[in-house]
């Protein structure tokens, strides 16, 4: 049951993130520089989490960035990691807030 639970956590994070990624393309809320600064707020909090060996697999967490608002999803298998990567998807530069998606396994 706990695996189930896992999926469709997984899965209904992953609509959400597709829903909010072609809101941003239709509508245009990229400003002035917008979508291309989400694109490279996104590599670095992809690069300052790949540089954090307690987080686990550089590619258990996924990062999205919408209009300066970073999102993470993923799996990991304690509580304090998803929190690091919190903490360091927000000290990263421009990025105006996090939206935490990760599951934890245990």
């Amino acid at each position: 049951m706990s695996s189930y639970l896992k999926n469709v956590g997984m899965l209904s994070s992953a609509f959400i993130l597709t829903g909010i990624m072609a809101g941003c393309a239709t509508y245009g809320k990229c400003g002035i520089g917008g979508c291309a600064d989400d694109a490279k707020m996104t590599a670095n909090v992809r690069e300052l989490i790949n540089q954090q060996p307690q987080l686990g697999a550089p590619n258990s967490i996924q990062v999205q960035t919408v209009d300066r608002v970073v999102y993470l999803n993923g799996m990991v298998s304690e509580g304090l990691q998803s929190r690091e990567a919190e903490s360091v998807a927000v000290e990263a530069p421009g990025v105006t807030g996090v939206v935490n998606l990760i599951a934890v396994t245990h």
